[in-house]
């Protein structure tokens, strides 16, 4: 779903990451709230003041969308579903899964953590706001902290919009999966009306840049193509899910690899195997016995000057759990594998030998197959 992140701190087992895109909004929401928002409902205040009100506003909605995201993570691991982590992107954040939801009920508790917890958020900072009345706080403070209980109000309605991927659309997958016990089904219909809804957006926010509102309805457009992508590929995901699940990698392994002995130089490898094959990994063995694998991102790591000197077993790295698999793997956790590490061709290791080669094109071949011919 997102380019690349960096984390930024891990707090309860969670990793919190954070896509280069979430600074574009961050500035966004800072000047819309320092330009906009505030000088609107609070006169008379200097410019300055406006941009600390629109930058601790965007803080605050950044922890706020971070709250959210936690708690889904949170209720689910004590539901016993693996989460990864949390990364943050221009569309707000996500709860990253190991996993599909193995229930209709886990699902339907973890979607519904997160608008609970933004609603108790607002009811907190609502109750904070009414204290600094109270108390005469400086207006600038109640004014964000008035800004922070609406926003949180406005994320938990918008998450419980009944449009798949929302948290709304996935409580009512939950629902549709557990009144028809079928998941595949279940989703396509969530899908369907969220893909619908993304399209509404669409519609929305060309309309409002026609009127003139061309920011405000730049962000619906790009929101509403988020969420009609997101929802289809929610369905293909689920699709592949059923129709790799349990089959074992042992039924899509090459259980003869194309190997390559470890004396020959970088320079061979080239010409007489990634030149031949097209392979971007290859297994290296020394007198039968698996050294290793080296890849074309090692390759490129050597000057080109060395190429004929450089042996292919000084470059040879061991297999590690990124890019080893046993036989025995159901595909769907292979497929994960590949798309968490981003490697496509996994080591087949049935204890310290090697006894294939897995491929994501092959897994693709059967998928196709398997889609086209039981899809309906």
């Amino acid at each position: 779903m997102f380019g690349r992140s960096y984390k930024l701190f891990k707090l309860f087992g969670f990793e919190v990451s954070i896509d280069l895109s979430w600074l574009i909004i961050a500035v966004l929401v800072s000047w819309s709230l320092a330009a906009g928002l505030f000088p609107y409902l609070y006169k008379n205040l200097s410019q300055q003041t406006y941009w600390l009100m629109g930058i601790i506003g965007a803080l605050g909605l950044f922890l706020s969308v971070i709250f959210h995201e936690f708690s889904h993570s949170l209720v689910a691991r004590r539901l016993g579903l693996p989460m990864k982590g949390i990364t943050l992107f221009i569309f707000g954040g996500v709860a990253e899964m190991g996993d599909e939801p193995p229930s209709a009920r886990v699902e339907f508790f973890m979607a519904i953590a997160g608008p609970i917890s933004s609603l108790v958020l607002a009811g907190v900072f609502y109750l904070i706001y009414v204290q600094g009345l109270a108390a005469k706080w400086p207006l600038p403070v109640n004014g964000v902290i008035r800004y922070l209980a609406y926003i949180n109000v406005l994320l938990a309605v918008f998450n419980l919009l009944p449009a798949f991927p929302l948290d709304g659309g996935r409580v009512l997958r939950s629902i549709l999966w557990g009144t028809w016990n079928d998941l595949r089904r279940a989703t396509r219909v969530s899908a369907v009306i969220g893909s619908a809804f993304g399209i509404g957006l669409i519609a929305l926010g060309i309309l409002q840049m026609v009127s003139g509102g061309f920011i405000a309805g730049l962000w619906w457009f790009l929101i509403g193509l988020f969420i009609r992508g997101a929802a289809q590929a929610s369905y293909q995901q689920v699709l592949v899910r059923n129709a790799l699940q349990g089959e074992p990698v042992r039924r899509f392994m090459n259980p003869h690899p194309v190997t390559a002995p470890s004396t020959i130089t970088v320079e061979q490898l080239v010409e007489d195997y990634v030149y031949k094959y097209h392979f971007k990994m290859f297994p290296v063995l020394d007198d039968g016995r698996l050294l290793g694998c080296v890849t074309t991102r090692q390759i490129k790591e050597v000057p080109r000057e060395e190429w004929n000197r450089v042996t292919i077993g000084a470059l040879a790295t061991q297999g590690t759990p990124e890019n080893i698999i046993s036989p025995d793997t159901d595909a769907v956790h292979a497929l994960a594998q590949m798309h968490q590490t981003e490697n496509s061709r996994l080591l087949v290791m049935e204890g310290a030998k090697l006894v294939g080669i897995l491929t994501l094109k092959d897994l693709m071949k059967f998928l196709s197959l398997k889609v086209e011919l039981e899809t309906q």
